[in-house]
């Protein structure tokens, strides 16, 4: 009898736990990070980053998860509980929050190899056939089960996915890999200078996404020898996966977009750039990133709150936001909004403007101030008429961090408000 292809794949996830890595410090994201990790950032209006590779798992029927925690991860675990508690264990589904413990060793997690052998009882008790290693910093939709049914397919001992990139964004940032006709691994460079080009394509390389498919045993075998080698730094991408290439079989596993005809989606939100740019996106018309597509939905947890308001509509006062995203809790009260995002509880005064910015929760923009190409972090208060993005020069007196692209960053501390750590950064 043959198993159909949904059901076949659905198996396998069933028999897979997913281990997100979450304990990220995103320096590159500066101030942003400060007191939070890279994975809690916020994102798209309404989400943090964690809940991509979440959403993911969920959608993909792999409803046994672990999410690795290091640094900063108060706001993380507590938007884990907020959110992502509701997992059932007598239906085979659980959220496990696994904090650096010191269960095998007295070190914190030394890397991302490390990170898993620090939690081999817990993975062992899983009892799951296969393991799904994930990034928990990028944003994509990716469904694993395909990923999961290759590997299985190909008899592979470790799959990596990958995705075809520009030479200028691989180099010094990700893994990079070549690979033969069957998309065997031939060999891998973590983060080179000059990454190696495709064969058909001289301006891209192929690039890891983070994220693997092990056999279980194999996993913590490799793990475990791992931790016994003084000379490693118990990476995967430095250590594990250029080790077993030559005498295991690896294979890659090509992410691509559902349309043939357009490029994947997958952003590293590491840079202020970066991660400027990629909410940028969000307000298109059609944005690369879909967020109401109702088949692959991202879940989150978001406090209950009113709808976004729009007050006033005078000729020198009018309420209104302009090819925007605008999130609940907003009020606009007489001001203008242009090529924004905002997210929940942003309070936006009378003769305001905001362009081409990102607005962080809970943030309150008073009156008369003109704000241009800037992210503002949670709970900011800007002064009365105050003006960002305007001049930058200006802003480097005001304490703010302005990028080399002209993106300028405000948080709280750069506003000489003493931090006071929010249960909710």
């Amino acid at each position: 009898m043959t198993i159909p292809q949904e059901r076949y794949v659905s198996a396998l996830t069933k028999d897979t736990m997913a281990l997100i890595l979450a304990g990220g410090r995103g320096s590159r994201l500066e101030e942003l990070t400060a007191w939070r990790a890279k994975p809690s950032v916020y994102f798209g209006g309404k989400f943090r980053i964690i809940d991509f590779p979440l959403s993911n798992c969920v959608n993909s029927g792999i409803r046994k998860i672990g999410v690795l925690t290091q640094y900063k991860a108060h706001s993380l675990i507590r938007h884990l509980i907020n959110g992502w508690s509701h997992f059932k264990r007598e239906f085979g589904e659980t959220v496990e929050i696994m904090p650096a413990s010191q269960r095998y060793s007295e070190n914190w997690y030394l890397g991302t190899a490390d990170a898993i052998y620090q939690n081999l009882d817990i993975i062992r008790g899983m009892r799951c056939k296969y393991i799904v290693i994930l990034s928990g910093d990028h944003i994509y939709k990716m469904d694993y089960g395909p990923m999961v049914a290759q590997h299985v397919e190909r008899g592979a001992d470790m799959t990596v996915s990958c995705i075809e990139t520009s030479i200028e964004e691989a180099a010094g940032a990700f893994g990079v890999m070549q690979v033969d006709e069957s998309n065997r691994v031939l060999d891998f460079c973590e983060k080179p200078e000059n990454p190696a080009c495709l064969p058909h394509d001289s301006t891209k390389t192929l690039a890891s996404m983070g994220n693997y498919v092990f056999n279980t045993d194999f996993l913590l075998d490799l793990v475990e020898r791992d931790a016994k080698a003084s000379d490693s730094s118990h990476d995967f991408g430095k250590d594990i996966i250029p080790a077993i290439i030559s005498d295991h079989k690896v294979y890659a596993y090509k992410f691509r977009a559902p349309n043939p005809n357009e490029p994947a989606y997958w952003r590293d939100v590491g840079t202020l750039d970066s991660f400027w740019e990629a909410n940028m996106e969000m307000i298109a018309t059609t944005p690369a990133l879909n967020l109401y597509d109702q088949s692959w939905p991202i879940w989150t947890y978001q406090s209950q709150l009113p709808s976004a308001k729009f007050v006033f509509d005078d000729d020198e006062k009018c309420g209104m936001a302009i090819e925007s995203v605008v999130s609940a809790g907003c009020i606009i009260s007489g001001a203008k909004v242009k090529r924004s995002l905002l997210f929940s509880n942003v309070r936006v005064e009378v003769y305001s403007q905001v362009n081409d910015s990102v607005i962080l929760p809970n943030v309150t923009i008073s009156k008369g101030c003109q704000i241009r190409k800037a992210i503002i972090d949670r709970g900011c208060v800007i002064p009365e008429g105050m003006t960002i993005g305007i001049d930058h020069e200006q802003d480097r007196q005001n304490g703010f961090r302005v990028t080399n692209k002209g993106v300028v960053l405000v948080t709280r501390t750069m506003l000489g408000v003493a931090h006071g750590y929010s249960f909710e950064e």
